[in-house]
């Protein structure tokens, strides 16, 4: 193996240590979508979709990163001058908060890229 793979491969194997998770943003919205953007969470921090009702009233819903002791919680919050029951509900993975939550699915772990990119450059 040449120097320049064995460095790769360590590099690669470092980078799997470090946690990060990316999830989808938008701000409240009442109209049942919203366009979403990418944000880094912190490290104890999951991906979340939030959904609200309040009586007479649609819903509302938003999505980003929030604490994991918030997760499955209700609340109250004020959007547009109305209290809504919120309720956060998180998922696990990198950019799971694309809709509300449904069955789990497995997405490949980074750990498990970075194995299978390193045993390529070993093989190559």
């Amino acid at each position: 193996m040449s120097s320049f793979s064995l460095g790769l491969t360590v590099v690669l194997a470092c980078m799997a240590m470090v946690v990060t998770k990316y999830c989808y943003f938008c701000d409240i919205s009442n109209l049942g979508s919203c366009v979403s953007t990418t944000i880094l969470c912190g490290e104890e921090e999951e991906c979340y979709f939030g959904q609200g009702s309040a009586s007479g009233l649609g819903h509302i819903t938003n999505r980003g990163c929030v604490e994991g002791l918030y997760c499955g919680r209700e609340q109250s919050i004020t959007y547009m001058e109305t209290t809504y029951s919120f309720i956060t509900q998180c998922c696990e993975g990198n950019l799971c908060n694309d809709g509300p939550p449904g069955p789990k699915q497995v997405s490949p772990s980074l750990p498990i890229i970075i194995a299978g990119l390193s045993v390529t450059l070993l093989l190559a």
